[in-house]
């Protein structure tokens, strides 16, 4: 059984690229409203090359694997993902405030379809700022900008 009082959180490193990779495509493919669009091997790459080196990845560690991710850019909010065997048990929730406790102005893309994520984004403060027609993201979906003003 998954115990969220013995997860941690801890500053992403290199090595933790491929469990970073394989948590983020079991999250989306928990999704039957995600088109499938990169291989394994494409979402590695983009974790180990731009992800970790770009971005405050910040990962939530449940014994000897990963149980979720946050990624941060600026005043973006660019990656969050749970293993969906953990999600509902507040890990994104820690990792949220967690990555942007420090940040006046938080901003994220969320899928207008992902409608978990948009009540969870909602219930930490985040507001809609513009809907998008899905013409500004590779998977051509519907999405959301929200914003957090403190």
């Amino acid at each position: 059984m998954n115990d969220p009082a013995k997860v941690t959180l801890r500053p992403a490193t290199g090595s933790d690229a491929a469990a970073i990779a394989r948590l983020m495509r079991a999250a989306l493919g928990s999704f039957d409203w995600m088109p499938v669009i990169h291989t394994p091997d494409e979402d590695l790459a983009f974790i180990r090359d731009i992800v970790l080196p770009r971005q405050l990845v910040t990962v939530a560690e449940a014994g000897t694997g990963i149980a979720g991710f946050i990624a941060v850019s600026g005043d973006w909010v660019e990656q969050l993902y749970l293993d969906p065997a953990w999600t509902g048990q507040g890990i994104g929730s820690r990792l949220l405030i967690d990555a942007t406790a420090a940040m006046p102005v938080v901003k994220l893309h969320c899928f207008q379809s992902n409608t978990g994520a948009r009540r969870f984004y909602e219930r930490h403060g985040f507001r809609v700022e513009a809907f998008g027609d899905g013409s500004a993201n590779e998977e051509g979906l519907p999405d959301i900008l929200y914003v957090l003003r403190r």
